[in-house]
């Protein structure tokens, strides 16, 4: 996704550094979606939201009998709630979805409370005041703003329930990378994007119609997803979400599989994945020489997904998943030839289908 592509589309590098910057913790994510939409609305016919928050663009297709395709990523990302506050103004944190307790000590945050952003840091004991190693639980680790008491506390707008983030900022990283956190997955609402501009920059319409559907709530089960696919009831659908990448030391590829960072996105195969549609993905990959890897599930991809799939009378799906190193933390890496390539995957997807595609297995 070098600066020519940026160009093309309409996006640039700093529209994506913007949305990564910008919090969406599950349950929280009404800012996040607020950037998504305006993204969006330049390369879609419109742009529509419901109660909880999922949002998505519709971009009409030359014809009311093709397919109606959704292409799905989800907004949030893992964060921290406020537990408790104590009397010397110290709080006790949770995790909100899959938080790792084993990152947490001595990192800023940032607590989203009444009056507006809080600084803060997660208390970490000098190595030389500790009488042990072992990883502390959620319960023993405390977020420190600064405060002397409760009351100190309030006054800054903090209370029990307000969600935290790591403060991580993202940026540009060497060899066409991005580095930070919160790129599962807001690169997928990104490349959403991208793919919306490609399809709306053809000098033809596609039969079929574009659903870009950025969700919330997939750290905490999917939740989003789950409302979405019951109200637009898609015809098929391409979920777009991050992968282990595999290619660092310490990880066992007979055990996990080989995922390499900038060799192409992974096709999945198995459980969720209807074959027709990836037999169609690996079509349009091979004619438009799209790099692309394979990813073998054996049960649930533990993505969007899996409920997306199993709605209604069961909606036809696959999976397309973007090479990430060091899930979960606030130094996550995703090559940026990898997000075209998800893109351009997309587009050559959608606009490749015709009324007869029914991804019947049978007929």
């Amino acid at each position: 996704m070098g600066p020519g592509v940026c160009k093309t589309v309409g996006m640039n590098t700093h529209t994506l550094l913007d949305i990564l910057a910008t919090p969406s913790p599950s349950g929280w994510e009404k800012a996040g979606q607020a950037k998504w939409m305006d993204m969006a609305r330049s390369v879609s016919d419109r742009v529509e939201t419901d109660a909880y928050g999922n949002a998505w663009a519709e971009l009409d297709g030359a014809s009311k009998t093709a397919p109606r395709v959704m292409l799905e990523a989800h907004s949030d990302e893992i964060g921290f709630i406020v537990r408790h506050v104590d009397d010397k103004g110290f709080l006790s944190i949770s995790p909100i979805g899959g938080s790792d307790k084993t990152l947490a000590p001595a990192r800023r945050i940032t607590i989203f409370g009444s009056k507006g952003p809080v600084a803060g840091v997660i208390g970490n004991t000098a190595i030389h005041l500790r009488n042990t190693d072992k990883v502390l639980d959620w319960k023993d680790h405390y977020a420190d703003i600064g405060a002397r008491s409760a009351p100190e506390v309030a006054k800054m707008g903090v209370r029990v329930g307000n969600p935290a983030i790591f403060d991580a900022p993202s940026t540009e990283f060497h060899g066409n990378h991005i580095v930070g956190r919160a790129l599962d997955n807001r690169i997928g609402g990104f490349i959403l994007g991208l793919a919306l501009a490609k399809l709306h920059g053809m000098k033809k319409r596609p039969r079929a119609t574009a659903l870009a559907v950025n969700c919330v709530q997939e750290e905490i089960g999917c939740q989003g997803a789950r409302m979405v696919a019951h109200r637009l009831a898609p015809s098929a659908a391409l979920v777009f979400d991050v992968t282990h990448a595999t290619d660092t030391p310490g990880i066992n590829p007979k055990e996990h599989g080989l995922v390499e960072l900038g060799k192409g996105p992974t096709i999945a195969h198995g459980a969720a994945n209807h074959p027709l549609i990836v037999e169609r993905l690996l079509a349009v990959a091979t004619r438009e020489k799209i790099p692309i890897q394979h990813e073998a599930i054996s049960r649930s991809t533990r993505t969007d997904a899996d409920v997306i799939y199993t709605s209604l009378e069961g909606i036809p799906c696959a999976l397309i998943s973007i090479p990430l190193r060091y899930m979960h933390s606030p130094v996550e890496v995703v090559s940026r030839k990898d997000v075209e390539s998800a893109a351009k995957l997309a587009a050559g997807f959608l606009a490749d289908l015709t009324e007869k595609d029914t991804f019947r297995i049978h007929g």
